[in-house]
């Protein structure tokens, strides 16, 4: 299986693409039901947030005729316990919003657990809103005794409510698909500082802090060795050959009596073994170098940690609700393969360019499945959905929406392309319109006018029908813009572009002599090197560790 993501529905991708038993590990971070439309928020290049905000999803769910299929499709055919629990949820609810978000992620829950394989894992990541409901559907699709972890991350620093405690966490419920062998590397949490304060009390010379462990077994099970050491009779935990050893290699302190103890340094400790209360990852601030404008952007330690503990190198990540790919580019950091899904063409967009910026030439091959791939398929997006036809299309260039199109008229201004030609530092613009349907030569000349308006340098024209000669011959009148740095080079002030020109691999001409602005950039990652080693194996010979370190 080779690195994936596909546009559309969850639903209908895993039931036409994914094989039984076919994925390591999952991780899905679905919309809450929190009855909010969450949009991506675009900065501009002088740091300031653009006016333009796309909505990424309608995190919104209403009971209707679709709803009442899937409900019934659940009970008919789904698994006995989720039937039988969906039907008392509805007895309890209703027929409302809350219910119509159960059933959709019933219906994938069914799918999740078909294709994840018996040494699997899932992560699902909720809050308060409907985590509860969601824990019940979890046990019921997965198996109660399945369940491993609630896992509570702390997700934003103190703040107030005016009528209610603050909410500074999400929750992350851990189910296996079975709870005998499901995979399992071991992660550690850094120490508290109190902790380190009160037990690791000495230094070396050269800074480092240590503590000493007991080295005599009196009283434990098993016994240990009699003998003398040093002058000190005891009944020690390590023979007479490992004593030696330790004491060549000064890991033994002695007490004001003589009496052997084992140094312990902090440096070499792994950690306290991963607990289920996370405060250890901070969310992405807004200032963040990872930060790409996503409403509910997880950070890429988050996901580390999980893919970490619950796979291994070239095991395969599922997330079926991947946004901007967080859990996408860890894996493929982490050396997994991995498979993303997500229902609009904004997110597969986002997702390509923080591949390419996280990784550069080191990113591996990946296939996208579901966009458009011939002027035939172009054709049928838009008929299907001509936003979703819009932004695909402005991924051909690499343009950035210019603002969400259902909430108002466009200004003449579909996306743009941001660049820069010269040392002011302040970028130019690409002002760039979509169009789907007929077109003729007024558009052109309304484009010319958007120019003037918006003082932009190019504009960028892309039609899914063939352009007109009245439209060829305007377009030329507008004609070159060229750069004071570079005199030499000249770009067609208005540039007219067919889909099936872009499919076929033309390009929008303007000027590349520095990196392009239009999306914030992921910051430049390399893959992990090796595979993970074994933290919490003991070294050769050491001594056990004390039940405080465990």
């Amino acid at each position: 299986m080779t690195n994936a993501l596909y546009y559309g529905d969850n639903l209908p991708v895993l039931r036409d693409y994914l094989a039984d038993e076919s994925v390591d590990l999952i991780y899905l971070d679905p919309p809450f039901n929190s009855n909010a439309s969450y949009n991506v928020l675009f900065k501009e290049q002088s740091g300031e947030r653009s006016a333009a905000q796309i909505t990424a999803f309608e995190d919104t769910w209403h009971w209707g005729w679709e709803s009442e299929t899937a409900f019934r499709e659940v009970v008919q055919d789904g698994p006995e316990k989720l039937a039988r629990l969906l039907q008392a949820m509805r007895d309890f609810l209703g027929r409302n919003d809350m219910m119509a978000y159960l059933v959709m992620m019933a219906q994938r829950m069914i799918e999740l657990h078909r294709v994840l394989k018996p040494t699997g894992s899932i992560y699902l990541h909720c809050d308060p809103t409907a985590g509860h409901y969601l824990k019940l559907l979890m046990d019921a699709a997965f198996g109660k005794e399945n369940f491993q972890n609630e896992i509570v991350w702390k997700r934003s620093s103190a703040h107030s409510d005016a009528k209610a405690m603050g909410r500074t966490h999400d929750i992350i419920l851990l189910y296996a698909k079975d709870g005998g062998s499901f995979s399992w590397n071991s992660q550690y949490q850094s120490y508290d500082p109190e902790y380190v304060r009160t037990h690791y009390r000495y230094k070396t010379d050269d800074g480092r802090l240590y503590r000493t462990d007991n080295l005599t077994a009196t009283g434990l099970s098993g016994g240990g060795y009699e003998y003398e050491w040093k002058g000190v009779t005891r009944v020690w935990r390590a023979p007479p050959e490992t004593m030696e050893r330790l004491h060549d290699e000064g890991r033994i302190r002695y007490t004001r009596n003589g009496v052997a103890e084992y140094i312990r340094y902090l440096d070499e400790m792994p950690g306290v073994p991963l607990q289920d209360i996370w405060t250890d990852i901070p969310p992405v601030n807004p200032q963040a170098r990872e930060r790409l404008g996503y409403p509910t952007q997880k950070p890429e330690a988050l996901l580390e940690r999980i893919i970490r503990a619950s796979s291994n190198e070239g095991d395969i990540v599922l997330d079926p609700f991947c946004g901007c790919g967080t859990a996408i580019a860890a894996a493929e950091r982490l050396n997994r393969k991995w498979i993303g899904i997500d229902i609009t063409h904004l997110a597969v967009a986002l997702i390509r360019h923080r591949l390419r910026d996280n990784f550069g030439d080191e990113l591996g091959p990946y296939d996208v499945i579901g966009e458009p791939q011939d002027l035939a398929s172009a054709e049928s997006l838009a008929r299907q959905n001509r936003y979703q036809f819009e932004w695909w299309a402005l991924g051909l260039v690499d343009a950035r929406p210019a603002q969400d199109k259902r909430k108002g008229a466009d200004s003449g201004i579909d996306g743009y392309i941001y660049f820069f030609d010269d040392d002011n530092g302040k970028a130019k613009r690409v002002v760039v319109q979509v169009k789907s349907g007929n077109v003729g030569v007024s558009q052109i000349r309304d484009l010319k006018g958007v120019l003037e308006r918006e003082n932009a340098q190019i504009g960028l024209f892309i039609t899914l029908k063939p352009p007109t000669g009245p439209m060829l011959t305007e377009a030329a009148s507008a004609g070159a813009y060229v750069p004071d740095l570079y005199p030499n080079h000249e770009f067609p002030r208005l540039q007219i572009l067919t889909i099936e020109e872009l499919l076929a691999g033309r390009e929008a001409l303007y000027p590349r002599f520095a990196p392009q602005a239009t999306f914030r950039r992921a910051p430049r990652q390399r893959r992990s090197e090796g595979r993970q080693a074994s933290l919490d194996a003991p070294m050769n010979g050491q001594p056990p560790t004390n039940s405080e370190d465990a």
